[in-house]
């Protein structure tokens, strides 16, 4: 099995145990973007070596991303995202768009579309029962089934 993020009491503090620092977010993105090539992410981010070498690699064994070959001769590969790392595209679009409200002085650096249409998206969290738009003022939590209980230390 991967490598683990270690606070399962919290989705949040595992999720940013995995791919919470500045790097990994920014390596992430490129790949969304369709940079994937080793060389091409570390121009197009200036980051070093060693440092894209380490979170690709952490990356790799969590299970996010994955290296395929492109060429044999010498051997190089690219990296993908696996099921797994695709399906942090609404975290990434969370961070953007709160950064085009807070940050973004002179409107969005960048706009996501829908491909088939050139409209521009929106990002809301709905409720599957009555598809209704939920703002946060109306968000609330409860335990889980993978919260631990605290006097055994077993799953509920």
């Amino acid at each position: 099995m991967p490598d683990q993020p270690v606070d399962e009491g919290c989705s949040i503090a595992a999720t940013l145990a995995a791919v919470g620092d500045r790097w990994t977010l920014l390596i992430l993105r490129d790949l969304f973007r369709g940079v994937r090539r080793f060389e091409q992410l570390r121009s197009d981010l200036g980051i070093a070596r060693n440092l894209l070498t380490d979170r690709l690699q952490r990356l790799i064994e969590l299970e996010i991303v994955h290296r395929v070959p492109y060429q044999d001769r010498p051997i190089r590969h690219e990296y993908r995202l696996t099921a797994k790392g695709a399906d942090l595209s609404p975290a990434l679009v969370a961070l953007m768009r709160w950064g085009d409200l807070w940050y973004a002085v002179d409107g969005p650096p960048t706009l996501l579309v829908h491909d088939a249409c050139g409209t521009p998206l929106e990002q809301a969290v709905s409720c599957p029962a009555c598809h209704e738009t939920v703002g946060a003022q109306h968000i609330r939590s409860r335990p889980g089934p993978g919260r631990m209980t605290e006097t055994t230390g077993a799953h509920r």
